[in-house]
């Protein structure tokens, strides 16, 4: 019985050894497949850390182009202040412009209406320096006759005194 109690204590043993083979044997394949695993892991984790790097790159990226997004919206918009006051401007110089061209074509027919009467002033003056010439020479040709009249009167005073006198004498 103890034969028969050693062979099933050896059975057990070779059993548990088969097992513990087994174990081990399976224990190396989990290994292995841990290992390759592992390795996978790293791969993959080499990949997260490169997208986490281009994403932190991006990132960065994308802030500096919201910056530079911001900065020209502020210039686009000081722009188009400048372009609606410029706009703004234009449109009162316009204003001023027709204003102008209108106040133009009034002293324009002022202007034409001053030289048509300045014309019919000088008309009017050459008129004047004719009639003025004309009587010059009237006031000329009647002092003329004045001084001849003034000479007969003196010739016939004296025609008169010598008559008298001969009247007289007589």
């Amino acid at each position: 019985a103890t034969q028969v109690r050693m062979d099933a204590i050896k059975k057990k043993m070779e059993k548990l050894a088969n097992e513990t083979n087994d174990a081990e044997i399976r224990i190396a394949k989990f290994e292995e497949v841990k290992a390759a695993n592992e390795l996978e892991a790293e791969k993959y984790e080499e990949q997260l850390r490169v997208i986490q790097k281009k994403i932190q790159n991006s990132e960065s990226a994308f802030d500096v182009c919201i910056e530079d997004l911001f900065n020209q919206t502020v210039k686009l918009e000081s722009m188009e202040k400048k372009s609606g006051n410029a706009d703004s401007e234009v449109s009162s110089l316009r204003g001023r412009l027709i204003l102008l061209q209108e106040n133009n074509e009034k002293q324009e027919d002022r202007l034409a209406k001053a030289t048509l009467e300045l014309a019919g002033a000088c008309m009017r003056a050459d008129q004047a320096v004719r009639k003025r010439i004309e009587l010059e020479n009237g006031v000329s040709s009647n002092e003329e006759s004045i001084d001849n009249l003034d000479k007969q009167l003196a010739e016939a005073k004296i025609t008169l005194l010598d008559s008298e006198s001969k009247f007289e004498d007589i």
